[in-house]
């Protein structure tokens, strides 16, 4: 028997690679005789560079860029051929927020696109996901040359001193470059389904402070651009996606440009069985998660796809509209303590005894 195992990361515990690799020890201590095929995904967010190193090799180089308070962070580029990945989250994740996300900046992302573009690629693919940030891609813009009559690169809050912006010195930065903002995210920049009401909340923007703060990015783009500011993409990573598409950028669903690079069709065809998992499956992961589009194109191949997740917040009903035959959560059939203690243990010993039900 052929199984193609792909999940996403379990945020906060494993990232999608030892996922991967954990469901497979599990499933080989079973069904040692079966063929597995590991291809971790991501959608865009954390694991963005690594899955796609991992499926597509290129060359890994370092940079050190600004943080989300200006501190200097650790991050990387891939660079395949003339084409560059990037991971928004390395440079404004919210694993780096310490501190106020009013005052949070994209500066860095700005500072990974620039170290891109000098590396010769004509390219550059952005992963959207998992930031901290909330200023409307502000800071980017800055990093790249962009100049105004306040300041652009302390967050959402200084963009209230913000009434003219000179955008022609960042769009001359990045001139015959191809760039992609990779989201799965389709909101608008500001509004009732925009970054601040519908994500700032997991940022740390209080209920009381989401008018102000989308104030701010209303006035902003009242500056920069109203019309881009409407488009799909324009709310993700906090409005990165707004300032990237200031820029001339494409928006191409992340989880779909991965699947396209680790030739996931194809995979899922020539296999019999799909597992798929994250940290948390609920309704929410149809929004452009990984499961979801796994199980969409296991769905293509016809192939049954089954979910391996640390929690399962959905019936049978709402699993099988997802495409999923079947999900197990670990803190079901292990224990929350171990599934926590020893994540890549857990999954390994659910992945075993998911084995004895679908193997062959």
């Amino acid at each position: 028997m052929r199984v193609l195992i792909a999940p996403d990361k379990f945020a906060g515990t494993l990232t999608a690679v030892e996922a991967a690799e954990a469901m497979a020890e599990g499933w080989r201590r079973q069904a040692p005789a079966d063929e597995l095929d590991l291809a971790p995904m991501a959608d865009g967010g954390p694991g963005f560079v690594d899955v796609l190193h991992a499926a597509l090799g290129g060359e890994v180089l370092a940079v050190t860029v600004r943080g989300p308070h200006g501190e200097p962070v650790p991050a990387t580029l891939l660079r395949v051929g003339d084409t560059a990945y990037v991971e928004s989250a390395q440079a404004c994740g919210l694993h780096l927020l310490d501190g106020d996300a009013e005052q949070a900046t994209t500066a860095g992302v700005g500072e990974l696109v620039a170290a891109a573009v000098d590396s010769g690629a004509r390219r550059v693919v952005v992963g959207l996901g998992g930031s901290g940030t909330n200023d409307a891609g502000a800071g980017l813009l800055h990093a790249l040359g962009a100049t105004a009559d306040g300041p652009l690169d302390v967050g959402a809050a200084g963009l209230t001193a913000v009434s003219a912006i000179d955008l022609a010195p960042a769009r001359d930065r990045v001139a015959g470059v191809e760039l992609v903002a990779a989201s799965d995210v389709e909101n608008p920049l500001a509004g009732l389904f925009g970054a601040t009401k519908v994500f700032g909340p997991q940022k740390g923007v209080t209920e009381e402070r989401i008018p102000v703060v989308d104030g701010w990015l209303e006035g902003f783009a009242a500056v920069a651009g109203r019309r881009t500011a409407l488009e799909k993409g324009a709310g993700a990573a906090g409005g990165l996606g707004y300032g990237l598409l200031l820029l001339g950028a494409t928006r191409e669903p992340g989880l779909t440009l991965v699947a396209e690079a680790v030739d996931l069709g194809r995979r899922a065809r020539e296999a019999d069985l799909v597992l798929t998992g994250e940290g948390a499956f609920d309704f929410s992961s149809r929004a452009g998660k990984v499961p979801y589009g796994v199980a969409s194109v296991a769905g293509e191949a016809l192939r049954p796809c089954v979910a391996l997740a640390g929690k399962v917040l959905v019936g049978s009903r709402e699993m099988r509209a997802l495409g999923v035959e079947a999900a197990y959560a670990m803190v079901d059939m292990v224990g929350e303590e171990r599934s926590f203690g020893n994540p890549a243990g857990a999954l390994a010993d659910v992945a075993a005894r998911v084995a004895r039900s679908w193997s062959q």
